[in-house]
Order: structure tokens, then C-alpha cells, then sequence
């Protein structure tokens, strides 16, 4: 599974021209299934996400977590992330996971990831076209994947 994270003063995601969900200070997560992506997979990430210390502490050092500072969680899924640029222009997305695999798995991560960060997670609707919008606060912006490729 991949994901990027950023920090945020506030996030929202729109459909059909109506806000959908939105967060104040917390985290935006994209999210991507692969196709060899398993439970484990999403275990890992959001045990990574939500224990990641980006949000500054009294001495202005990135020292705490979503969970210490009492932020909000806004999960997008993206299946772009596996997009594969490094031949020709257009991207191939052989490598993300079809909806009857990335479907369970984000629903998965999502409730994992509410649970070890001790708050609700608000989501995006999966497949459907939005736009999101935030403010990343810093910039700061992490990219995970639970193969350990970056």
C-alpha cells in the first residue's frame, strides 16, 4: 500500500459540487491499493501514519503524533499513487489493485487507523470523482509504502 500524508490547518472533499467530508488540523492520507498488497500491508501503514511525529511540539521540533496533538484523519482513496510513469507519457496502472481487492483493504486501513489514533476517520467516497482541497500546513508532506520502496 502507498500513501501521502500531509499536514493540515484543514482539508474537505467535494462531490458533485457538495462537501462531502472535511477536517481542521490533522491529517489528509491519499491512499493506494496494490495488487500484491495484503491485511499485513495495511496494518503496517496505519501503525506507521498514525504514530508518525510531524506536528511540533512547544520547542517547535516535529515531536508529536495525530494522536497527541488530538488531530482529525481524512482518508482519500487514490489509486494513482501505482501509477507507472517511466515508459512513455501515459501512466499504467497495472499495479494498483482492483476494487474487488483495494475495496476491503482501504475499508480495512481506515477502521485500523481510527482505532490506533483513538478518533473517527473521515473518508472520501472510493471510485468517485472529487476534489479535494487543504491547506498543507508547513508544507509537510510524507510518502509511505508498505514495501519499504521509499
Amino acid at each position: 500500500m502507498r500513501a501521502v500524508i500531509q499536514r493540515v490547518k484543514r482539508a474537505g472533499v467535494v462531490i458533485d459540487g457538495r462537501l462531502h467530508s472535511e477536517i481542521s488540523k490533522g491529517l489528509l492520507i491519499l491512499v493506494a491499493v496494490g495488487n500484491n498488497d495484503t491485511q499485513a500491508d495495511a496494518d503496517y501503514l496505519a501503525e506507521k501514519t498514525a504514530q508518525l511525529r510531524i506536528f511540533e511540539d512547544d520547542g517547535g521540533k516535529m515531536n508529536l503524533s495525530v494522536k497527541d496533538v488530538k488531530g482529525e484523519l481524512l482518508v482519500v482513496s487514490q489509486f494513482t499513487l501505482y501509477g507507472d510513469c517511466r515508459r512513455g507519457r501515459r501512466p499504467s496502472f497495472t499495479d494498483s489493485a482492483r476494487p474487488e481487492k483495494a475495496i476491503p483493504l482501504y475499508e480495512y486501513y481506515v477502521e485500523k487507523l481510527g482505532q490506533l489514533a483513538g478518533t473517527d476517520v473521515k473518508t472520501g467516497v472510493f471510485a468517485a470523482h472529487m476534489d479535494v482541497e487543504l491547506v498543507n500546513d508547513g508544507p509537510v508532506t510524507i510518502l509511505l509504502d508498505s514495501g519499504k520502496l521509499f
